[in-house]
């Protein structure tokens, strides 16, 4: 090879760069973890909340009309679960976890070390991550079995929402974090985007029974594409040009989302 050739992009210090990374991002989740366990509030809202919160949709739900949607009661209430997850378990339980190792100068500590900007911020979400996905997993299996559901029509779309839903998490819980002076107040600074998936991206109430028109805008709310691949692949209602905008409506809020914290996350305590 001469001194103008470039080396293959596969060489052993790729592996070698790719490999270390893995095990920084490794080491900050499993420290990451250890304090998870120690925090039993934290702990109790990312486990039960998504549990109690759809036992409780439940009356909601059964009072709803679904003629013509496509939908039943284990297609609206199995995949709404999965949105409670989504943002109790990984977006606010990741908002606070990040405000509190920021407020204790701990990112600060470890940028000064080999991790880049984006493995400290993924290995501090693997946690959160990890346990929602179990959760989802959990939610969708023993859900399905309880409602009587078969399996997902289209299980490629559910797949795809909550992988892209889980990135989405991890990036928003960090835009909140950058706006968040104190752990106290990550409760105040992840309420609007709690309450507003909540209500308008289809987790309690379906976009299918939505009005035509304000069902279109709230399907560009964040959470709500996410919802869509989900109860749509569950149930086989969502056709080929909907879910690539359901797809590309969550990728573009993730896209803005990552933009968002490179230009705005703050590595030391807000004052």
């Amino acid at each position: 090879m001469t001194a103008t050739q470039a080396a293959p992009a596969n060489t052993p210090g790729t592996k070698m760069n790719t490999s270390s990374a893995g095990r920084r991002m490794a080491s900050l989740g499993r420290a990451e973890l250890t304090l998870l366990f120690r925090n039993k509030a934290a702990l109790f809202v990312a486990l039960a909340t998504p549990i109690l919160l759809t036992l409780l949709m439940r009356q909601t739900a059964s009072g709803m009309n679904l003629d013509g949607t496509g939908l039943s009661l284990g297609t609206v209430l199995v995949p709404g679960s999965i949105g409670y997850v989504l943002i109790f378990a990984v977006y606010a339980n990741l908002t606070g976890a990040y405000v509190t190792r920021r407020e204790e100068l701990v990112l600060k500590r470890l940028r000064t070390g080999e991790a880049s900007d984006s493995e400290i911020l993924a290995g501090a979400a693997l946690p959160s991550v990890v346990l929602g996905v179990l959760q989802c997993v959990l939610l969708l299996v023993g859900g399905a079995a309880l409602m009587d559901l078969g399996a997902p029509e289209r299980p490629e779309l559910v797949a795809a929402g909550v992988i892209l839903g889980m990135v989405m998490m991890v990036g928003l819980a960090a835009v909140s974090a950058a706006f968040t002076r104190t752990t106290e107040a990550s409760q105040i600074t992840t309420f609007p985007v709690i309450a507003i998936s909540a209500v308008g991206s289809g987790i309690v109430i379906p976009l299918d029974v939505f009005p035509d028109t304000l069902g279109e805008i709230c399907s560009l709310l964040p959470v709500s594409p996410v919802m869509e691949l989900v109860r749509g692949g569950w149930a086989g209602t969502l056709d080929g040009p909907d879910s690539l905008k359901a797809l590309g409506v969550a990728v573009l809020w993730i896209v803005l989302s990552l933009l968002a914290v490179h230009k705005w996350f703050p590595w030391e305590p807000r004052r």
